[in-house]
């Protein structure tokens, strides 16, 4: 894995009210790659999200994607300059049917203007099919086909989950953040979601960076972990190094299990 980092992140602190949610974090995230972000509740996993998407602005450090510096950027340049994310609430347009929030989500790649789309010119037909495509697509991969027509609030949990990270990625992104995306899942469907997000890496060329509590899960999916405990970086390194790694044991409160 020896690859050009995609994403550099640079000594990142945010505090709030005096105290530090994040401190001097640093990420150097190979293309190509899965790398997991865990730690115990509170540790500030979720903060390095919505400081990377521009939902949150930095104290200190630096941040860039694809050689650019985006460091405070808004979230919408953000995404626009392809990175996409989930939230551990669904973002979902729950009374809209799943084609519709899907179709939604890809609309930012739609270049054409309101005369375009009223005279039905080339380039507007072009890219309406060009969507229909897209959407179709993440449809079928995603086990959501028989649910196009369905509201998205109507979907049991579990495809709700699909739902919002097939959302992610009709926006096309190069980097894809997924914040507990196996929350609410059972085993079953926990480790089936662990397929499909290597088989969409793999699809859209995809570079992924995971924060999960269901350790079997993040375990058995990501290439490299990190691990956060109160804003610090204490630990990382291969999922086997980590598990065995004397900090890490200790941060989740001497219970080895939990990183079993």
């Amino acid at each position: 894995m020896g690859g050009e980092a995609l994403l550099r992140v640079e000594g990142l602190s945010k505090a709030f009210g005096g105290l530090w949610a994040v401190r001097d974090y640093h990420l150097s995230l190979p293309e190509g790659s899965i790398y997991g972000l865990i730690g115990p509740n509170g540790a500030g996993k979720t903060t390095v999200f919505n400081l990377i998407t521009g939902f949150l602005k930095p104290n200190k450090g630096r941040i860039v994607f694809a050689g650019t510096d985006i460091t405070g950027w808004r979230p919408d340049k953000v995404a626009y300059l392809g990175i996409a994310r989930t939230f551990q609430i669904l973002q979902l347009y729950r009374a809209l049917t799943v084609e519709m929030n899907l179709k939604i989500a890809h609309h930012k790649h739609t270049h054409y203007g309101l005369l375009s789309a009223l005279t039905g010119f080339p380039g507007y037909r072009r890219q309406e099919r060009e969507v229909r495509d897209r959407v179709g697509e993440l449809l079928e991969l995603f086990g959501l086909a028989r649910y196009r027509r369905a509201r998205a609030g109507t979907l049991p949990y579990g495809l709700q989950r699909k739902l919002d990270i097939a959302c992610a990625l009709a926006t096309e992104p190069r980097l894809l953040l997924l914040d507990e995306p196996s929350c609410g899942m059972n085993p079953r469907e926990a480790e089936g979601l662990a397929g499909l997000i290597r088989e969409v890496k793999e699809r859209f060329s995809l570079t992924l960076v995971v924060v999960e509590h269901r350790m079997p899960f993040i375990m058995g999916l990501a290439q490299r972990i990190q691990v956060l405990d109160h804003g610090v970086l204490i630990a990382e390194g291969t999922p086997e190094e980590v598990r065995n790694d004397p900090k890490v044991i200790e941060a989740y409160l001497g219970v080895e299990d939990a990183v079993a």
